[in-house]
């Protein structure tokens, strides 16, 4: 070979094996980033996604990463070159990764091999098998704004071709979240006879809990009367204010602090009972998402207004002796908020010796704060009594009293499917299934 040919062949393969370093070297380093978030979920124990999440089929991935760049939650990540679920908590079941996954290597599902995840049958329609009531929303497996909103109108559509019946109303709406909310505005857009419960204080359903600036929705969303709603990525305060200002626009009514607690089959309607009056209706649509009611604590003093549970601005908190119930994420999260605004004293209340159930980063905060002074911490411990202005625990056996203003409850929630069964509806479990 000669030197000139030598030279043309170096000048050719210097640049193929600069891009072959680099592309090594960045793929080792998007390994690194995605074991060590999922490292952590799995150390947290936070490996099962809450809803419609992706499988991905690592026989057909061949490691194009669209998928990684269209999830806005960071669920996905690349390990060796393969797209894996590495964040699963976090997926909020948009589908966006396996629309730009060009190898047809990921399938939406629900449920998992080791947890399954009850889906109540609905046709075309989300009508049940029970005529007349509907299911919308993430109770229904799909927590993505723009589908549950999606699916609340179509409801409402196929509703409003029974209005005009003997019943009082035509429909009863349960739940104000994104579902409820679009299936309210259906109905007036329908001239339909409606009544909406929310058993909170608030619109929002699940988008209400969020955390303060949290990312709420991520694609366009259409609504009755309002129509094409353009908002891209947009914070939970933001959404809020949106929903709030449609309520003022359009004058929709919804009923806050109304609980349904059952629903009694008529001749051709129903009869829902809620905690305030009963409702004689034609149809039923349940948008009441999968948090369900609050788990309480079950003890004197909890029906106090002081006593709430969930955390929405710590704020509010301020100069205030706030007591925190409960050993997850969300119990973590809101006594670490609290502790670190002006004036509080916070104490964190679990049963079990060890906040096993926390992130790691959570724990470590929470401990961080415990040496500082800023929190105490009370494990195996129970809230037995709850006064105007004293709390009383149950704090490894021995009973101890201290003031408190606030007691924010993070116990999770009684999820509605012993109540859908109980009133006849199919539900299937699906392991890892469409």
């Amino acid at each position: 070979m000669s030197f000139s040919d030598f030279s043309a062949v170096y000048i050719y393969l210097v640049p193929v094996l600069l891009i072959a370093f680099f592309h090594v070297r960045s793929r080792r380093k998007n390994t690194a980033a995605s074991l060590a978030l999922q490292k952590e979920a799995i150390e947290a124990g936070l490996t099962e996604p809450s809803s419609l999440h992706p499988f991905i089929d690592t026989t057909k991935c061949l490691g194009a990463g669209g998928c990684v760049n269209a999830c806005p939650e960071e669920a996905i990540g690349m390990i060796g070159g393969k797209a894996h679920l590495v964040n699963p908590t976090v997926c909020i079941g948009h589908g966006a990764c396996a629309a730009a996954c060009p190898h047809n290597a990921i399938t939406l599902v629900f449920g998992t091999e080791k947890r399954g995840m009850d889906i109540p049958k609905v046709d075309p329609n989300f009508e049940t098998n029970v005529k007349g009531i509907f299911i919308a929303g993430e109770l229904g497996g799909m927590g993505l704004i723009r589908k549950a909103a999606s699916q609340g109108t179509q409801a409402i559509n196929t509703i409003q071709k029974l209005k005009g019946s003997a019943h009082a109303l035509d429909v009863v709406i349960v739940g104000a979240g994104p579902a409820g909310m679009a299936s309210t505005l259906g109905a007036l857009e329908n001239k339909l006879r409606y009544v909406t419960l929310e058993q909170e204080s608030s619109l929002g359903g699940a988008i209400f809990q969020y955390p303060r600036n949290k990312i709420a929705m991520t694609a366009p969303v259409k609504l009755p009367i309002i129509g094409q709603v353009n908002m891209g990525e947009i914070s939970k305060e933001a959404l809020l204010e949106f929903w709030n200002g449609i309520v003022k626009k359009t004058g929709i009514k919804i009923n806050f602090n109304e609980r349904m607690e059952n629903i009694t089959k008529t001749d051709d309607g129903f009869l829902v009972k809620t905690n305030k009056q009963s409702y004689d209706t034609r149809t039923v649509l349940l948008a009441i998402g999968r948090r369900g009611t609050p788990r309480k604590l079950g003890v004197p003093g909890e029906d106090l207004p002081k006593v709430v549970y969930s955390l929405i601005d710590p704020e509010q908190y301020q100069n205030m002796n706030v007591l925190v119930v409960g050993g997850g994420d969300s119990a973590l999260e809101a006594a670490c908020s609290i502790a670190e605004e002006p004036g509080t004293t916070v104490s964190i209340s679990y049963r079990s010796e060890a906040f096993g159930r926390g992130k790691p980063k959570n724990r470590e905060k929470l401990h961080a704060l415990e040496s500082q002074g800023k929190i105490k911490v009370l494990l195996k411990s129970n809230v037995k009594a709850i006064t105007k202005d004293k709390v009383f625990l149950d704090h490894q056996g021995k009973i101890i009293q201290q003031s408190n203003d606030a007691i924010i409850v993070c116990a999770g929630g009684i999820l509605p499917t012993l109540f859908l069964k109980e009133i006849g509806i199919t539900v299937d479990t699906k392991y890892g299934t469409a």
